[in-house]
Protein backbone atom coordinates (compact mmCIF):
# COMPACT_ATOMS: atom_id res chain seq x y z
CA UNK A 1 0.00 0.00 0.00
CA UNK A 2 1.42 3.49 -1.15
CA UNK A 3 1.26 6.40 1.41
CA UNK A 4 1.32 9.74 0.36
CA UNK A 5 4.08 11.30 2.91
CA UNK A 6 7.50 12.38 2.22
CA UNK A 7 10.16 10.04 3.88
CA UNK A 8 13.13 11.91 4.91
CA UNK A 9 16.93 10.68 4.27
CA UNK A 10 19.69 11.36 6.26
CA UNK A 11 22.24 10.96 3.40
CA UNK A 12 20.44 13.57 0.95
CA UNK A 13 20.09 17.10 3.40
CA UNK A 14 18.09 19.83 2.09
CA UNK A 15 18.95 23.50 2.14
CA UNK A 16 14.77 23.77 2.72
CA UNK A 17 15.47 23.11 6.60
CA UNK A 18 18.70 25.02 7.36
CA UNK A 19 18.26 27.55 10.03
CA UNK A 20 15.58 25.36 11.38
CA UNK A 21 14.25 23.55 14.12
CA UNK A 22 12.71 20.24 13.69
CA UNK A 23 10.06 19.20 16.00
CA UNK A 24 9.86 15.59 15.84
CA UNK A 25 7.66 13.81 17.42
CA UNK A 26 8.66 9.96 18.42
CA UNK A 27 5.63 8.14 17.90
CA UNK A 28 4.55 4.42 17.23
CA UNK A 29 1.74 3.78 14.86
CA UNK A 30 -1.29 4.17 15.93
CA UNK A 31 -1.81 0.01 15.11
CA UNK A 32 -4.71 -2.11 17.87
CA UNK A 33 -2.66 -3.99 20.63
CA UNK A 34 0.50 -2.25 19.67
CA UNK A 35 -0.10 1.57 21.30
CA UNK A 36 -1.49 2.02 24.79
CA UNK A 37 -1.76 -1.02 26.00
CA UNK A 38 -1.46 0.32 29.31
CA UNK A 39 -4.75 1.81 28.86
CA UNK A 40 -6.58 -1.48 27.98
CA UNK A 41 -8.93 -2.06 29.61
CA UNK A 42 -11.16 -0.47 29.87
CA UNK A 43 -9.93 0.52 26.91
CA UNK A 44 -9.98 -1.82 23.87
CA UNK A 45 -7.52 -2.53 21.89
CA UNK A 46 -8.65 -0.62 18.95
CA UNK A 47 -10.41 2.29 21.34
CA UNK A 48 -6.52 2.84 22.68
CA UNK A 49 -5.55 3.00 18.61
CA UNK A 50 -8.11 5.62 18.15
CA UNK A 51 -7.20 7.33 21.15
CA UNK A 52 -3.38 7.12 20.22
CA UNK A 53 -3.98 8.41 16.83
CA UNK A 54 -5.93 11.63 18.54
CA UNK A 55 -2.80 12.02 20.53
CA UNK A 56 -0.81 12.38 17.33
CA UNK A 57 -3.58 14.54 15.65
CA UNK A 58 -3.56 17.27 18.67
CA UNK A 59 0.13 17.24 18.91
CA UNK A 60 0.77 17.92 15.22
CA UNK A 61 -1.67 20.45 15.68
CA UNK A 62 0.07 22.26 18.57
CA UNK A 63 3.37 21.77 16.83
CA UNK A 64 2.33 23.46 13.77
CA UNK A 65 0.81 26.34 15.22
CA UNK A 66 4.67 26.99 16.88
CA UNK A 67 5.76 26.59 13.60
CA UNK A 68 3.34 29.72 12.18
CA UNK A 69 5.48 31.70 14.81
CA UNK A 70 9.05 30.35 14.50
CA UNK A 71 11.60 28.97 11.91
CA UNK A 72 10.64 24.93 12.24
CA UNK A 73 8.99 22.14 10.89
CA UNK A 74 7.21 18.94 12.25
CA UNK A 75 8.21 15.17 11.87
CA UNK A 76 7.25 11.99 13.34
CA UNK A 77 9.26 9.63 13.86
CA UNK A 78 7.62 6.90 13.71
CA UNK A 79 8.35 2.88 14.74
CA UNK A 80 8.29 0.37 12.85
CA UNK A 81 9.33 0.68 9.39
CA UNK A 82 6.63 -0.43 6.98
CA UNK A 83 3.47 0.59 8.95
CA UNK A 84 3.49 4.06 7.41
CA UNK A 85 0.43 3.35 5.32
CA UNK A 86 -1.42 3.21 8.86
CA UNK A 87 -0.73 7.31 9.34
CA UNK A 88 -3.26 7.37 6.96
CA UNK A 89 -6.09 9.86 7.63
CA UNK A 90 -3.67 10.95 10.79
CA UNK A 91 -1.47 12.38 9.26
CA UNK A 92 -1.98 15.50 6.11
CA UNK A 93 -0.37 14.48 3.03
CA UNK A 94 2.95 15.59 2.64
CA UNK A 95 3.70 15.12 6.34
CA UNK A 96 7.80 14.78 7.03
CA UNK A 97 8.17 10.96 8.11
CA UNK A 98 11.47 9.57 9.81
CA UNK A 99 12.25 5.97 10.55
CA UNK A 100 13.21 5.30 14.00
CA UNK A 101 16.37 3.44 14.38
CA UNK A 102 18.55 1.67 17.15
CA UNK A 103 17.45 -0.88 19.80
CA UNK A 104 16.67 0.99 23.29
CA UNK A 105 14.37 4.01 24.02
CA UNK A 106 18.03 5.99 24.42
CA UNK A 107 19.95 4.71 21.54
CA UNK A 108 16.52 5.54 19.18
CA UNK A 109 16.16 9.18 20.76
CA UNK A 110 19.92 9.53 19.98
CA UNK A 111 19.77 8.32 16.40
CA UNK A 112 16.85 10.36 16.11
CA UNK A 113 18.13 13.30 16.58
CA UNK A 114 21.28 12.90 14.73
CA UNK A 115 18.92 11.58 11.77
CA UNK A 116 17.36 15.18 11.64
CA UNK A 117 20.80 17.30 12.41
CA UNK A 118 21.84 14.76 8.77
CA UNK A 119 19.28 16.11 7.24
CA UNK A 120 20.24 19.70 7.25
CA UNK A 121 18.06 21.39 10.59
CA UNK A 122 19.96 23.65 12.79
CA UNK A 123 18.78 22.28 16.10
CA UNK A 124 16.07 19.63 16.85
CA UNK A 125 13.38 19.07 19.86
CA UNK A 126 12.40 15.23 20.63
CA UNK A 127 8.69 15.04 21.75
CA UNK A 128 7.11 12.59 23.56
CA UNK A 129 3.18 11.28 21.77
CA UNK A 130 1.73 11.27 25.16
CA UNK A 131 1.12 15.06 26.29
CA UNK A 132 -1.47 16.10 23.56
CA UNK A 133 -2.05 19.11 25.93
CA UNK A 134 1.38 20.69 26.33
CA UNK A 135 0.96 24.83 25.62
CA UNK A 136 2.00 25.46 22.19
CA UNK A 137 4.08 28.25 23.46
CA UNK A 138 6.21 25.83 25.24
CA UNK A 139 7.44 24.39 21.55
CA UNK A 140 7.79 27.95 20.04
CA UNK A 141 10.08 28.96 23.46
CA UNK A 142 12.05 25.10 22.94
CA UNK A 143 12.44 26.35 19.20
CA UNK A 144 13.52 30.02 19.86
CA UNK A 145 15.57 28.78 22.58
CA UNK A 146 17.59 26.14 20.48
CA UNK A 147 17.56 28.44 17.11
CA UNK A 148 19.64 31.43 19.47
CA UNK A 149 22.94 31.57 19.40
CA UNK A 150 25.24 29.27 21.66
CA UNK A 151 24.91 25.78 22.78
CA UNK A 152 22.39 24.51 25.45
CA UNK A 153 19.91 22.47 25.86
CA UNK A 154 16.18 22.45 26.45
CA UNK A 155 14.25 20.46 28.65
CA UNK A 156 10.63 20.15 28.76
CA UNK A 157 10.07 18.09 32.77
CA UNK A 158 7.16 15.69 32.66
CA UNK A 159 5.40 15.42 36.77
CA UNK A 160 6.36 11.18 36.76
CA UNK A 161 9.98 12.60 36.90
CA UNK A 162 10.70 11.81 32.95
CA UNK A 163 10.64 14.64 30.28
CA UNK A 164 7.85 15.29 27.52
CA UNK A 165 10.88 17.10 25.34
CA UNK A 166 14.58 17.18 24.98
CA UNK A 167 15.82 19.60 22.64
CA UNK A 168 19.49 20.24 21.05
CA UNK A 169 21.66 22.45 19.37
CA UNK A 170 23.62 19.43 18.45
CA UNK A 171 23.48 15.58 19.30
CA UNK A 172 24.90 15.56 22.79
CA UNK A 173 25.49 11.53 23.11
CA UNK A 174 25.98 12.04 26.98
CA UNK A 175 22.70 13.19 27.43
CA UNK A 176 21.33 9.68 26.66
CA UNK A 177 23.50 7.61 28.21
CA UNK A 178 23.09 5.51 31.80
CA UNK A 179 20.08 6.89 31.92
CA UNK A 180 17.00 4.82 33.55
CA UNK A 181 14.63 5.08 31.12
CA UNK A 182 10.52 4.77 32.18
CA UNK A 183 11.52 5.64 35.39
CA UNK A 184 11.17 8.28 38.05
CA UNK A 185 14.55 9.57 37.56
CA UNK A 186 15.13 10.43 33.67
CA UNK A 187 14.50 13.86 34.11
CA UNK A 188 17.14 14.21 37.06
CA UNK A 189 19.77 12.20 35.49
CA UNK A 190 19.71 13.76 31.93
CA UNK A 191 20.22 17.13 33.95
CA UNK A 192 22.92 15.05 35.70
CA UNK A 193 24.48 14.14 32.29
CA UNK A 194 24.02 17.80 31.24
CA UNK A 195 26.09 19.24 34.28
CA UNK A 196 28.79 16.53 33.38
CA UNK A 197 29.17 17.89 30.01
CA UNK A 198 29.20 21.43 31.08
CA UNK A 199 25.89 22.01 28.99
CA UNK A 200 23.50 24.83 30.08
CA UNK A 201 19.81 23.34 30.53
CA UNK A 202 16.87 25.90 29.79
CA UNK A 203 13.61 24.11 31.43
CA UNK A 204 10.21 24.67 29.81
CA UNK A 205 6.77 24.59 32.15
CA UNK A 206 6.68 21.33 33.72
CA UNK A 207 3.66 19.07 32.32
CA UNK A 208 2.01 15.57 32.55
CA UNK A 209 2.11 12.55 30.41
CA UNK A 210 -1.52 10.58 29.61
CA UNK A 211 0.00 7.00 30.00
CA UNK A 212 -2.83 5.10 31.96
CA UNK A 213 -5.90 5.35 33.70
CA UNK A 214 -5.00 7.93 36.35
CA UNK A 215 -3.53 10.25 33.81
CA UNK A 216 -6.36 9.28 31.53
CA UNK A 217 -8.89 10.13 34.04
CA UNK A 218 -7.14 13.41 34.81
CA UNK A 219 -7.33 14.26 31.39
CA UNK A 220 -10.59 13.83 31.04
CA UNK A 221 -11.78 16.18 34.46
CA UNK A 222 -9.76 18.60 32.56
CA UNK A 223 -11.86 18.83 29.47
CA UNK A 224 -15.42 17.85 31.28
CA UNK A 225 -14.99 18.96 35.05
CA UNK A 226 -15.87 23.08 35.36
CA UNK A 227 -14.73 22.37 38.76
CA UNK A 228 -11.22 20.84 38.06
CA UNK A 229 -7.78 22.63 39.08
CA UNK A 230 -6.21 20.84 36.69
CA UNK A 231 -4.30 23.78 34.75
CA UNK A 232 -5.37 24.09 30.77
CA UNK A 233 -2.99 23.53 28.47
CA UNK A 234 -3.97 22.66 24.38
CA UNK A 235 -7.49 22.23 24.08
CA UNK A 236 -6.82 18.88 22.23
CA UNK A 237 -10.11 19.02 19.97
CA UNK A 238 -9.31 15.80 18.66
CA UNK A 239 -9.06 14.10 21.34
CA UNK A 240 -11.41 16.02 23.71
CA UNK A 241 -14.07 15.30 20.89
CA UNK A 242 -13.10 11.47 20.75
CA UNK A 243 -13.38 11.05 24.70
CA UNK A 244 -16.73 12.97 24.71
CA UNK A 245 -18.13 10.07 22.01
CA UNK A 246 -16.59 7.02 23.83
CA UNK A 247 -18.12 7.60 26.62
CA UNK A 248 -15.76 5.62 28.68
CA UNK A 249 -16.42 5.64 32.42
CA UNK A 250 -12.90 7.28 33.37
CA UNK A 251 -13.39 8.02 36.99
CA UNK A 252 -14.34 4.67 37.82
CA UNK A 253 -12.24 2.69 36.17
CA UNK A 254 -9.45 4.96 38.08
CA UNK A 255 -10.81 4.69 41.35
CA UNK A 256 -11.17 0.34 40.70
CA UNK A 257 -7.33 0.16 40.14
CA UNK A 258 -6.63 2.81 42.87
CA UNK A 259 -8.71 0.08 45.35
CA UNK A 260 -6.67 -2.84 43.52
CA UNK A 261 -3.28 -1.22 44.18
Amino acid sequence: MTHPYRILDPSHPSPEFAAKCALAIMAKAPLPGKVKTRLSPPLTPEQAADLNACFLRDTVASLHAATQAAPAEWVVSYTPTGEEAAFRGVLRDGAFLIPQRGDGFGERLLVTAEDLFACGFAAVCLIDSDSPTVPAAEFLRAASLLLAPGDRAVLGPSEDGGYYLIGLQQPHARLFEGITWSTAVVSAQTLQRAGEIQLPVELLREWYDVDDIGSLARLHSEFFDLQSTVPRGYPAPETRAYLAKSRIDLRNAALAMESHA
